[in-house]
Order: structure tokens, then sequence, then C-alpha cells
């Protein structure tokens, strides 16, 4: 009898404790508004997930709080890093969405960045992404084949060094190209605009992102056409499913690791994070609400009605791939210091 007593006692005891912690879930929640804080401008790839998360996620939080989403673009997103890791709320109501490769710029000793991605609260990530670049119709040219032949100096817009949009100093360095990276542009919608006022001729970001917001420029005709040709991974969208892969173009078996290297990030594309030190409990609840949001068939539906791909990475798996970036070997990173030259700007 004092068995089965201790073990009702035990059976009571835990369940008012997930009440207890229930209750307290609903507190840090109930009534309040979580700021998505996006690094780039409104319009682009980072902006259309951030604003398709937050339609879904209050759903999945105790207290079902509101969201909204604030742009605070500049940099590449090194703006939105630096403020969610130095200046942003503690108290869980604040969630960035910034571009990955910060982290593995931070790792190079870029010194404009002023974290440690070890010590983020990683939510998770909605996808991977696939890097991809592309060229417009004006500039006469229709694949990479024709591009290294040609030797014509082809500006590309880009963001920042290190970054995706950075992708055409790599294919300068290890595939002969000779383009002119024109660095400066806050994000992917801004270039897509330089693109057609023909300011730039081309620009690299991820197929993920340009399928969703450029496809009028995909689809145009003639000199408005924007032209993939050259992709990281096979997709069977028709527009890039033939086309060469980075590994087929890089030249060289180091060179080629080095690329690999500097594309990890890519696998935890867009990921949503909350600063050091943000209270566990926070970020426990976020990670189980942001699993369950890209499980949400309103959701999927939704994303892919915008052409947004669903491929969650759960954030204790970021954690480990940031902690195999800041393992990178130093023959890797002498390797790769050539992106984080200073060149023009535009």
């Amino acid at each position: 009898m004092r068995t089965i007593a201790r073990a009702v006692v035990a059976a009571v005891a835990i369940v008012g404790f997930n009440a207890g912690t229930a209750a307290h879930a609903e507190d840090i929640y109930k009534g309040k508004n979580i700021r998505f804080i996006v690094g780039f401008a409104a319009g682009g790839g980072y902006d259309t997930y951030a604003r398709t998360v937050g339609r879904y996620i209050g759903r999945y939080i105790p207290g079902n709080p509101s969201v909204s989403v604030e742009n605070m673009d500049g940099a590449g997103s090194v703006i939105a890093t630096n403020h969610m890791y130095n200046k942003a709320d503690k108290d869980g109501l604040t969630v960035g969405i910034w571009n990955s490769h910060n982290v593995f710029n931070h790792m190079m000793g870029d010194r404009s960045l002023r974290i440690d991605g070890r010590k983020f609260g990683w939510i998770g990530s909605p996808g991977k992404d696939s890097v991809a670049c592309a060229i417009m119709g004006f500039a006469g040219l229709m694949s990479f084949d024709e591009i290294v032949a040609s030797k014509k100096k082809l500006k590309m817009g880009a963001t920042r060094a290190g970054n995706t949009t950075d992708l055409p100093t790599i294919l300068n360095r290890w595939a002969g190209a000779n383009f002119d990276v024109i660095q400066g542009y806050t994000g992917t919608s801004k270039i897509r605009l330089a693109m057609r006022s023909r300011e730039v001729d081309g620009a690299c970001w991820t197929w993920d992102s340009m399928r969703a917001t450029a496809r009028a420029m995909i689809a145009a005709k003639g000199d408005d056409r924007m032209i993939p040709f050259v992709i990281a991974d096979r997709w069977e969208d028709p527009e890039v499913k033939d086309l060469p892969l980075f590994r087929d173009v890089v030249k060289g078996k180091d060179n080629v690791t080095a690329f690999n290297a500097w594309n990890s990030p890519n696998e935890f594309a867009r990921p949503f994070s909350l600063p050091p030190g943000a209270p566990p409990e926070a970020l426990s609840i976020l990670r189980k609400a942001f699993k369950a949001t890209m499980e949400d068939k309103d959701y999927r539906k939704d994303a892919e009605k915008s052409k947004l791909t669903v491929e969650h990475t759960a954030g204790e798996q970021i954690e480990q791939r940031v902690e195999q970036i800041y393992s990178v070997t130093p023959e890797v990173k002498k390797q790769l210091e050539f992106l984080f030259k200073k060149p023009k700007t535009s």
C-alpha cells in the first residue's frame, strides 16, 4: 500500500509540475508580441520566410502571442546580427533571422562581426539553400562556358565579402571567370532592382530565393530574362535541372574542399535565433513551436504557393553545424582568405 501511495504522490507531483511549467510558459508569451528582426530589406527571401513563419507560429506558442516583422537591413545582415548578439532584449520576445554565413565570416576573422555563433539560442531553420548564379539576357551570354570563354568583364551585384552573393569572387579564383563584383547592396531585393535597371549584369544568391522572389524575371523574355548558369545541387525545376554544379566548375580537389566548407552555412539557411542569455524555457518553447509550424498544413500550403522550400533543421542540429564551422582547419581558412579582401562598392 505504501508503494502505491508513493506512486500516487509522485504522479500528482509530476502533473502539478507539468501544469506549473505550462502556466509559466503561457506567462512568458500571453498578451505579448514577438518581434522578428530580419537582417535584409523587405521583399527578399529572408523577409518572405520570416513573414510566412510569422503567420503561423503563434498557434503553437502557449499564450498565442502576436508576431511582428521588422527589417533591419544593412551590410549583408551584419547590423542585425550584431544587434541580436549585443543589444536585443533577452526576454525571449526578440528573434533574429539573418545570414548564416555571418557565423562562417566570424570564424574567418571578420572584425565587423561582434559575435560568437556558438552562443546564440538556435531555434531552427526553415530550409536548406542551393547557391546559384544568374545573368541577365542583355549581357548576351547564355551559359557558364560562354561566360568564361568570352572573358567579358561582367558586373555582379553583391552584399558583402564572404556571403552567398560573393560567389563570383570564388568563380574568378577557382573557375576561370572574370566577374567584377560590386558589393554594398543591402539585400537581394535591391540587387534585383539593379539587374532590371542594367546597373549590374547578374548576381549570385540561392535558387530557393530566386524562384520565389524573382519568378517574373526568370519567366521574362529577351534582354529582361534572368538566366541561371550554375548551381550547387540538383533540382528538378526545368530552369536549373541541367545546369553545371559548382563542384564541376571549381578546379582542384583542395579548392572543392574549401568551397564545401564555405558553403556549409547553407545547410541551415535563414536560421531563427534568440540572443545569448535568453531564457532556456523560451528557447525550448520556440523550438517546439517552430517544428510544429514546419509541419502545419496551412504553412506548408502557403510555402508551396510561394515556392518556399520546407526542410526543417532543428536548433540542436544547427548547434552541431556551428561547432563544425568553428572547427575548420587552418589550411582551409588560408585558402578562403581571399574572399575577405576589400573590393570596390556600388
